[in-house]
């Protein structure tokens, strides 16, 4: 029996589902994290602070693997990159298990690196999906990119809500289990991309040469990328103020490559897309941001109900899932800035609501924040793609690696920082604990509480509860019991109050786009720019 050709619309499924697979894994591994984020502070005794930068490792190294690959995946090809990243996730799922082994074993210190170590090259891995992913979608789908680029994120929540479901299945076994997952769907991606041909980048197929691709990013993309990666690399080898030597000699590596860049390619950049650059991070600390801690933030008041924290993060999962299938139909009625502008009023409220409801309420406010971070992702990387082009690979993913970045190395560290000051805030005015221990008191009115002072990145100041001192503190209180139980609950309402100082960063993103809104009105309105096929 002959084998039918395969034609050129079911290669583009298989591709297309094969990509799917790819960021559906990445979800995977990102819910797992977040899921087992209580445990490993837990395990290893780290504040909020210490444990959104274990969050930050396996998020900010994925712009790494963006930018990386995004220079070179037309020279080495889609194929190398989606090995890498396949790579990358069994690696994860390996360290993972052996992480858990050490800690039984009481190897602290092996366990921690283990698992720090193997989310830095989870973060690679899944970095380099996206580096292949979206560049691939948007040449085969050119015409209709940001449709087509909000169905491929659509994995996104998918793989959030499958995985979400599956960990809270599996109840209380052993967490290297709950990592080991993430390999499934990664040898699933895997069996299907390394059969499937790649399609050249419609940069390259249309003639825009290398330089070219470089100089519709410019000196002002180079310089903030640069800015970025020196202040990561300053808290990555933990530098003190008296470091200078190795601080100033960073800054000269950044400004040196920047210069350098500057001389190849002459030119400043789009500002359209280092505008874009700017919004993308405010828009990744509001949506995965806020995403690696809700189920640590809401955990204390959804257990009051008695149901898992973890549900409010699959249940605006299952609204992004939706929304994005049908994202085709919704944009052809608004435009794609019209559609952010209200995403922002959406997610500005249902932050908010999400910082004072209770019980059940829970999910009123999350369906607000749902609906409002559903479209940010895929329709700003939609506007990046159509506005240009020119830029291939490099001008999508540096912006989308930007984001991942931003979220890692200050977005999720912030969060904490922020929980950590509103929890402070709570105890220190408390009437209940200050009725419950008046000797606790002092002269101002508020809560006499020990207290730490922390910072990252010399930047960003926070207090935090010195949890030692405190429990020395009530043992020599008669009702410490009572106390030790007000404490509890107050830090879990500061923890939750928390999220209303992260609005902040949806009404900067509001700000943005009404501008571009603005921009493009004065221009005739917004139109994608579409490149000629090069006809040599």
């Amino acid at each position: 029996m002959k084998r039918v050709p395969t034609n050129d619309a079911s290669k583009k499924r298989i591709l297309f589902l094969g990509c799917f697979i790819a960021l559906l894994t990445t979800a995977f591994g990102f819910i797992t994290r977040v899921f087992l984020v209580d445990s490993w502070s837990e395990s290893f005794d780290l504040n909020p602070a210490e444990a959104g930068r274990l969050m930050g490792i396996g998020i900010w190294p994925f712009f790494v693997a963006i930018i990386f690959f995004s220079l070179l995946i037309d020279k080495i090809g889609y194929k190398v990159a989606m090995i890498f990243a396949f790579v990358s996730h069994i690696t994860w799922g390996v360290m993972g298990y052996f992480a858990y082994q050490y800690l039984q074993y009481g190897d602290i210190d092996t366990a921690y690196n283990l698992l720090y170590w193997g989310s830095l090259i989870f973060a690679l891995g899944n970095g380099t999906v996206e580096a292949f992913i979206n560049p691939v979608v948007a040449t085969m789908f050119s015409k209709d990119k940001t449709k087509w680029l909000n169905i491929l994120h659509a994995a996104w929540p998918g793989g959030l809500v499958l995985a979400g479901i599956i960990l809270i299945g599996m109840g209380n076994v052993e967490w290297w289990i709950k990592i080991v997952i993430t390999v499934v769907p990664a040898i699933l991606y895997y069996l299907i991309l390394i059969r499937q041909k790649f399609p050249p980048n419609e940069r390259v197929a249309a003639g825009v040469s290398y330089k070219e691709m470089l100089q519709e990013f410019g000196v002002g993309g180079a310089s903030l990328v640069a800015f970025l990666v020196v202040l990561q690399l300053n808290d990555f080898f933990g530098l003190k103020s008296e470091d200078y030597l190795l601080r100033y000699g960073f800054i000269a590596i950044g400004v040196l490559m920047v210069a350098a860049f500057g001389w190849y390619v002459k030119t400043l950049g789009r500002p359209i897309l280092l505008f874009l650059c700017f919004i993308i991070m405010p828009l990744a600390t509001t949506e995965l941001g806020t995403d690696s801690w809700i189920q640590s933030i809401m955990h204390g008041i959804a257990s009051n109900k008695g149901f898992d924290a973890g549900w409010v993060l699959i249940y605006t999962s299952v609204i992004m899932l939706v929304l994005r299938l049908f994202a085709g139909s919704i944009l052809h009625k608004v435009s794609p800035l019209t559609l952010l502008v209200i995403s922002c009023v959406l997610a500005i409220g249902g932050l908010y609501f999400l910082s004072i409801s209770t019980g059940w309420y829970i999910f009123a406010a999350a369906t607000l924040y749902g609906l409002g971070k559903t479209f940010f992702w895929p329709t700003t990387l939609g506007v990046v793609a159509e506005q240009t082009p020119r830029g291939g690979a490099l001008t999508l993913n540096a912006v989308s690696g930007i984001g991942m970045l931003t979220v890692g190395m200050l977005g999720a560290p912030i969060i904490g920082a922020f929980q950590s000051n509103s929890q402070v805030e709570q105890l220190q005015n408390s009437t209940e604990l200050a009725e419950a221990a008046p000797s606790l008191l002092v002269s101002d009115g508020k809560i006499n509480l020990p207290l730490k002072d922390e910072t990252i990145y010399s930047i960003i100041d926070f207090q935090t509860v010195d949890t030692p001192q405190l429990k020395g503190l009530l043992v020599r209180l008669e009702n410490s019991d009572e106390i030790h139980s007000i404490i509890t609950e107050l830090k879990n309402v500061g923890t939750q109050r928390a999220l209303a100082k992260v609005i902040i960063f949806p009404v900067i993103m509001l700000v943005c786009y009404l501008i571009l809104i603005f921009y493009f009105r004065t221009k005739g309105g917004y139109k994608p720019i579409v490149l000629k096929k090069s006809k040599i």
